[in-house]
């Protein structure tokens, strides 16, 4: 509430009716919010005041004209003309006999520069044709601009994580196919390509320091046909005889990994798989049946009952049934840390995509980390490589390189979530909130951190509401300067209590609380900590509205000099 702004001017439009009387008393002029506050990109502010009976002068003509001003500059809002009972111009009309109320709106696109700024009303006043010179009336302070301590850089980056596996396992396969109702391994499937594809690759597992078995099973199986006491034992039988072929192979190559075995009775699994990959006449019919009947003896019973069809079936599919599986599971032991550690440092070629992205999480040395992402870009142009190198400049706040490198890795990878979202935390930092609207609008099914990153957003834009929607519960700087907009200062103080790893800014959102809360005692502390943590906050404080009342106190100019 600011007074003997407004009369000053309705003053001298009144002296031309009556120049020798005195100047009334002033009245009061308001102006909401004062200081003023930037809000996204804006400032804004309403102006209210009154015109009191009998001064505004019948032919009376008065621009008013909000002008901010700032570092030798200026910025002028929309002007308001109002005008008396009898003027000619266009304009509001003020009542002479009454008066009237006084309102204007002002708004201004913020640049930088005016943090340290004051609104003043600029006026044109005339009676007829007799111009009256008033002086420009200050009317607030500006400009509070605690959005800005919500920041890009408090969100955490999304890691796009190599798939490294040390070990790696592989599957080596054979089948012993057994005659109808039989369980003698025939020397000719001992000698099959499988069988022998098999038996090389355990000794090779044997023979190579690289490789382990991890594993060696036998199933035996039966075709469904035939009663289940007698496809039971078949199966066992089929599965022993199996096992005893290999098991004299394994003595033989001194192999001593035990044997695991299984068996599976009437092999509906395998019919049906083997059915559907047939050309087999009706087999839509066969494969209805199997999925109408679950007991297996009416299963069996429907499908002989489709004579034409089950001779085929007995022909083409079930003997394909009557085997055993034996499967050797190898374990391929890949370099270790150690190994991979000096390639990726004198011989990177030699480095899978993956042992080379993994290579990066083994230094803690930035430039180490830097050129290995770089030689895994050249050498695979991997999208990983390129938003590995993009959090590092991230970190070092070199947003326009951050950028660059998370461009080249959506090139690779356009809908990637987790490259997408760092793309948008990135802009926020750039102050791109277009686009960082826009990448962030990709970023669905990315961490959790996504929700704080759109609050970030919907902060900067000015969209307080729904950043506290978008905050939810979370405990970060970021959140608190949400709350402080809201003026919800309770739960900023317990956000900013909360925050896992507090800062320089978490202590100079707690002196901004106590400032806005007249705690003096929590302003003087917290200011002297986020200044020990960080230099730059003394000039910031120093120029920050936000301590006005604390300008003059000897402490808080001891603490900003």
């Amino acid at each position: 509430m600011k007074k003997g702004l407004f009369l000053s001017l309705i003053a001298a439009v009144a002296l031309l009716a009556s120049c020798n009387k005195s100047l009334p008393e002033p009245d009061q002029i308001t102006v909401n919010p004062n200081p003023l506050t930037k809000v996204g990109d804006k400032v804004d502010a309403d102006i209210t005041g009154t015109f009191p009976a009998k001064k505004f002068a019948k032919k009376g003509v008065l621009v008013v004209t909000p002008v901010l001003k700032y570092q030798g500059q200026e910025a002028l809002a929309e002007p308001v003309t109002y005008v008396g009972e009898k003027a000619k111009e266009n304009g509001k009309t003020v009542n002479y006999k009454n008066g009237g109320k006084y309102t204007q709106h002002c708004s201004f696109t913020y640049v930088p520069e005016m943090r340290q700024s004051e609104l003043y009303l600029r006026f044109e006043a005339r009676v007829g044709k007799k111009v009256i010179e008033i002086p420009d009336v200050k009317i607030a302070d500006g400009i509070l601009v605690t959005d800005e301590l919500a920041e890009a850089q408090d969100n955490e980056l999304a890691a796009t994580p190599d798939k490294f596996q040390r070990i790696i396992q592989e599957l080596t396969e054979a089948d012993i196919m057994f005659l109808i109702q039989q369980a003698t391994v025939r020397s000719s499937e001992t000698k099959s390509d499988e069988m022998k594809a098999l038996q090389a690759a355990i000794k090779d597992a044997q023979a190579d320091e690289k490789k382990a078995i991890n594993k060696i099973e036998i199933s035996g199986y039966a075709s469904p046909d035939g009663g289940m006491d007698l496809n039971e034992k078949l199966a066992k039988n089929r599965q022993k005889a199996a096992q005893d072929f290999l098991k004299k192979d394994l003595k033989k190559n001194k192999v001593s990994n035990e044997v695991e075995g299984n068996i599976t009775a009437e092999d509906w699994e395998g019919f049906q798989a083997a059915m559907e990959q047939s050309n087999i006449q009706d087999k839509d019919l066969v494969l209805r049946v199997l999925k109408m009947y679950n007991d297996p003896e009416e299963r069996e019973a429907q499908i002989k009952n489709l004579s034409a069809v089950y001779k085929n079936i007995a022909e083409e599919i079930l003997p394909a049934l009557r085997r055993s599986r034996l499967i050797l599971t190898t374990d391929l032991i890949g370099k270790s840390d150690e190994e991979i550690s000096a390639l990726a440092k004198n011989d990177p070629a030699q480095l899978s995509v993956e042992e080379l992205l993994y290579a990066a999480t083994l230094t803690n040395d930035k430039a180490e980390k830097m050129a290995i992402y770089q030689k895994a870009a050249e050498l695979y142009n991997d999208y990983r490589a390129w938003n590995g190198m993009g959090e590092l400049y991230f970190a070092d706040n070199n947003i326009a390189e951050a950028r660059r490198c998370y461009a080249k890795a959506l090139e690779i990878q356009p809908n990637d979530p987790d490259v997408n979202y760092n793309a948008g935390v990135a802009a926020m930092a750039d102050n791109d909130l277009a686009k960082a609207e826009e990448y962030l609008g990709k970023a669905a099914g990315t961490s959790a951190n996504l929700n704080a990153a759109m609050g970030t957003l919907y902060t900067k834009k000015g969209d307080y509401e729904a950043a506290k929607k978008a905050y939810g519960n979370s405990a970060t700087n970021n959140a608190a300067v949400q709350q402080i907009l809201n003026e919800d200062y309770a739960a900023a103080r317990q956000t900013l209590n909360n925050v896992k790893e507090p800062n320089a800014t978490t202590a100079y959102l707690k002196a901004i609380v106590g400032a806005r809360t007249n705690d003096k005692a929590a302003v003087y502390a917290n200011l002297k900590s986020a200044i020990a943590q960080d230099a730059a906050f003394k000039e910031r404080a120093a120029e920050d509205i936000e301590f006005a009342k604390f300008a003059e106190d000897a402490e808080f100019q001891a603490i900003v000099k």
